[in-house]
């Protein structure tokens, strides 16, 4: 396949790439909500030690990170694997 041909077939499926990282990112927004405390005002108290954690995962190259983590970031890109699969199947 061409380059332009698998451009062409990866910007059709910017829709569903995009529903597919909405996805991603509400479920990452419930899961980081359900670890705080919610307050009188609306805010969100998270606990030090999740911000400590968060903190140091988003400071480290991928390369550094542990197995456990490399394999967090796998399990999301699988979530893209299907769909790109398929876009450059039909073509």
């Amino acid at each position: 396949m061409k380059r332009e041909e698998i451009e062409d077939a990866l910007q059709g499926i910017l829709e569903t790439l995009a529903h597919i990282e909405h996805e991603r990112w509400s479920h990452w927004q419930k899961y980081m909500h359900a670890k705080g405390s919610r307050q009188a005002d609306g805010s969100l108290l998270i606990p030090a030690d999740l911000v400590a954690q968060w903190d140091r995962q988003s400071a480290t190259p991928y390369a550094e990170l542990s197995a456990k983590e490399k394999e967090s970031d796998r399990d999301q890109v699988r979530k893209y694997l299907p769909a790109i699969v398929e876009a450059l199947s039909t073509n």
